[in-house]
């Protein structure tokens, strides 16, 4: 029977994850072991961990710190320490209902896949703006169970990948991009180039409040500015297609374009309500993050 190790890297949210602790406590098919790794110099997690274990734990927890500020080094160091033929990536602020680590692993048994990727749900609290839950900015896009993901849609936050392809990888989390983000993306995209199949289990779904700091238009700009450099990294490396010289100038472009045309629109759409002016805004920001590929500048989102 294969194994499979649970990895954690969190960063002061000790109550979130007593919270996920307690859910993977009972999960229908339980991980061989739980590895937290904290990026907190204040080690705020171990004693949440140290709790789980005195409470009891079906599984024995792996708890380490990586004091350096860099989730690229943080996941790193959970996949060093962990032991398993599989690796089960969660967030810290995520919540598993019981089934969900059986049915990512029969997704990857049925379909013969390397890594299995399912939904994250978003839980957008009542005290919200009205716009923000109209918006539904914080929905990603599901498909059906089975399918193979395409590249500009692979995503972390809850995935199963077969270890013996992710340990060889260089890095495997590229610690370049440790302040930026992007790191999941970047290394999903390696994996896939390389060969490895990875679909989509849209049962095995995971719960995350919408935290109040991001439940503004500056955050979601924020987030489509640094969605649209990564895009444009990937892009430009020739993750989604060779990109030679008039194909990288035509993407520039196009996303010229499309910044003019969504600042254009932002601006006629919005008597008809905010959170049709904020997607366009959305856009026109993720084309700036495009362009901004072109003289360098990288948007620290972990800084």
């Amino acid at each position: 029977m294969n194994t499979v190790s649970l990895c954690i890297a969190t960063y002061r949210r000790p109550e979130r994850l007593a919270a996920l602790l307690e859910d993977l406590t009972r999960q229908r098919l339980l991980p061989d072991e739980v590895v937290v790794v904290d990026n907190d110099p204040g080690a705020s997690a171990q004693s949440v961990v140290e709790e789980r274990l005195r409470l009891g734990a079906p599984f024995p927890i792996r708890y380490a710190m990586q004091p350096q500020k860099n989730i690229s080094l943080t996941r790193n160091k959970t996949v060093e320490l962990a032991g398993s033929e599989w690796l089960a990536f969660i967030d810290d602020d995520e919540r598993a209902p019981a089934a969900w680590l059986a049915q990512l692993m029969a997704a990857a048994e049925r379909f013969g896949a390397h890594g299995v990727l399912g939904p994250v749900d978003p839980v957008v609290p009542p005290s919200a703006p009205g716009w923000i839950r109209r918006g539904r900015f914080y929905d990603f896009p599901r498909m059906a169970t089975g399918t193979v993901i395409p590249p500009n849609r692979l995503r972390f936050g809850n995935v199963l990948l077969q270890a013996s392809l992710v340990r060889p990888m260089e890095g495997p989390f590229d610690p370049s991009l440790g302040l930026t983000g992007g790191e999941d993306g970047d290394l999903l995209s390696r994996l896939v180039l390389g060969g490895a199949r990875i679909v989509w289990c849209d049962e095995a779904m995971v719960s995350e409040p919408v935290e109040t700091s991001r439940l503004s238009l500056q955050w979601l700009l924020r987030r489509a500015l640094s969605g649209g450099q990564d895009f444009a990294r990937h892009a430009l490396a020739g993750r989604y297609g060779a990109m030679p010289f008039g194909r990288r100038a035509m993407f520039f472009l196009r996303a010229l374009v499309q910044a003019m045309a969504a600042a254009g629109l932002a601006l006629v759409i919005w008597p008809l309500g905010r959170h049709h002016a904020a997607r366009w805004l959305t856009t026109l920001s993720a084309n700036i993050g495009k362009l901004s590929v072109l003289w360098g500048w990288r948007y620290r989102e972990y800084a």
